[in-house]
């Protein structure tokens, strides 16, 4: 297993999670306003304060956002890119946010593939503060009724970054059973995901959101990517039956420190988390 040692200690516990009632509702992005102010007031008409996001076919504009990159210092075993800010408008393809609260305040988590004005394909973690919505869309969401994401210093990885909290329930509209969830580094994701539901009893699941890294990847059609330093986009997936049991069926897209674009359905067993992953399951 490729393993990448992070400046600090870890804890034992290698998944951080949270059991909570959740809500799938559409959410109106209005055009015009910051990104993260238009997250915040989706989730907030629907009566949430946390949850997930999709993002496929959001237009931005301004943008701004960083790519991973190897670290300047023994400070951090990663670290993001200088700060780029294409002009026009960026057609997110594929894309996932995870939105909760930073130093009180509301904050979001957000990889994504996308094409620039002109035609270039790229990828990366979106900044909030520079970011805006260019077209009114509507995009799948998922409220968290009895937990939020909230960044907190870990000491581990010496990054600010965004995990599980039980919460107050807010009483909004509320369905089934969900589990959000951050999994560590240096274990492999879709393991994880597996011991996780045999330690509650879940058969089957949804994946809904997903943002985080992995060390390089590999996928379930053999191909591969060899940079350590990611940043990853879930795209869809979820825990499936099959013979003898289930298995996690994690599907990505992704792109690496060179700049390089990645996609597909993850190998079992052959991808640990490098920084960090945020995901809320539905159980079936």
């Amino acid at each position: 297993m490729r393993r990448i040692e992070q400046p600090g200690t870890g804890t034992p516990e290698r998944i951080q999670w949270a059991e909570c009632h959740g809500l799938r509702f559409p959410m109106a992005l209005q055009a015009g306003l910051p990104l993260l102010e238009a997250v915040r007031r989706g989730f907030a008409a629907a009566g949430f304060t946390s949850g997930v996001v999709k993002l496929d076919g959001l237009a931005l504009s301004p943008f701004a956002y960083v790519m991973p990159a190897l670290s300047q210092t023994p400070e951090h075993a990663a670290f993001y890119s200088e700060t780029f800010r294409p002009g026009g408008i960026a057609r997110v393809e594929l894309g996932a946010m995870t939105f909760g609260q930073r130093d009180g305040a509301p904050f979001f988590h957000a990889h994504a593939l996308w094409t620039e004005a002109g035609g270039k394909r790229s990828g990366g973690h979106i900044l909030p503060d520079e970011t805006a919505v260019a077209e009114t869309i509507t995009v799948p969401a998922l409220g968290l009724d009895g937990a939020a994401f909230v960044a907190e210093p870990d000491g581990e990885t010496n990054f600010k970054l965004l995990g599980p909290q039980p919460a107050p329930i807010l009483g909004a509209s509320r369905e089934g059973r969900f589990f959000a969830l951050r999994v560590k580094p240096n274990i492999d994701f879709c393991s994880a995901l597996e011991a996780f539901c045999v330690e509650q009893g879940i058969r089957a699941a949804t994946i809904h959101g997903g943002v985080g890294s992995t060390i390089g990847a590999r996928f379930a059609d053999g191909g591969f990517v060899e940079n350590f330093a990611t940043e990853v986009a879930i795209t869809g997936g979820g825990i499936v039956p099959v013979e003898g049991g289930f298995a996690a069926e994690v599907d990505v897209a992704l792109v690496d420190c060179s700049g390089a674009l990645a996609s597909g359905r993850l190998q079992r067993g052959d991808n640990p988390v490098l920084m960090t992953f945020e995901l809320v399951l539905e159980a079936r």
